[in-house]
């Protein structure tokens, strides 16, 4: 298992992130609160870190629990279970909590973080932060309504944080709610225009509310802020479907592929390779 800064947008959030461009979409429209996506392997697993600052506790039993997160779930639980029945706290129940989700739990993990949010006593700063890992577990479980939900708590005490916004718009994408998902890449992209993954949200929501040539725009922005992003290609390549033009989505299906292999956007390009390959698209 291996972690990397919650601000990367991975972990949790690449699932939500499959789902909210969705390999497939300009095939056919996915149905609200569809089946949960496979959860990956613990030990594939790529989980967010708790953002430094802020932090739930400051002890160094926190800083060791959140340490064998690193290479040891298990281990970690098992440290984190005997904190806490030693009067552990916070810090305890918030180690606990990462730890099954790195271990495959995403609804336990989930509804411990929001439980830890909910009554922590450190500050709003913090208890937005574990709300919002909350609901990045809650993605991980394929419940984007609970994912929301957490979100918008996260929300209501740092309002204008760029990364809960576009964590609820992929949200309010996977629910189908393509205007709320605007509005939130709208208000984030307001606070921090260099966001390629903002942009990248944003061209999926405008071309659900059929603004093709504006989702192409801001696609365009994203590749220029990031140029060979996966994920934007695999979108462009989608809204140039949509457009009739085969070639060039074919050209950044497989360019998605041949660079960026194993990503999640690589699986969806293949997918749509396939797709394209069978017969005209639907929608």
């Amino acid at each position: 298992m291996r972690f990397v800064p919650r601000n990367l947008l991975l972990g949790a959030a690449v699932v939500a992130l499959v789902l909210a461009l969705g390999g497939a979409w300009w095939w056919t429209t996915p149905e609200p609160e569809s089946a949960p996506p496979p959860v990956p392997e613990a030990s594939e697993e790529v989980l967010p870190l708790p953002p430094e600052p802020p932090r739930v506790a400051d002890s160094p039993q926190y800083e060791e629990c959140l340490g064998k997160l690193r290479d040891d779930a298990q281990g970690a639980l098992a440290f984190a279970e005997g904190w806490e029945a030693r009067g552990g706290g916070d810090g305890a129940r918030h180690c606990s909590a990462l730890a099954l989700l790195a271990l495959g739990e995403p609804e336990r993990a989930a509804s411990r973080l929001e439980t830890l949010a909910g009554r922590a006593t450190t500050g709003p700063a913090a208890r937005a932060a574990v709300y919002g890992q909350a609901g990045q577990a809650w993605m991980v479980a394929g419940q984007a309504l609970r994912a929301s939900g957490a979100f918008t708590l996260a929300l209501a005490l740092t309002p204008n944080d760029p990364e809960l916004l576009v964590d609820r718009a992929i949200a309010a994408g996977m629910l189908g709610r393509f205007a709320d998902s605007l509005a939130d890449t709208d208000r984030a992209l307001a606070q921090d225009a260099g966001r390629a993954e903002a942009w990248v949200f944003r061209a999926a929501a405008l071309r659900h509310l059929d603004r093709a040539q504006e989702a192409l725009r801001d696609i365009e922005r994203a590749l220029a802020i990031e140029p060979g992003s996966p994920e934007a290609l695999l979108e462009r390549g989608i809204l140039r479907q949509l457009q009739g033009d085969t070639a060039g989505a074919r050209a950044d299906w497989e360019s998605v592929v041949v660079n960026s292999p194993d990503s999640a956007a690589a699986d969806l390009a293949r997918q749509n390779l396939a797709l394209n390959a069978a017969g005209p698209a639907r929608r």
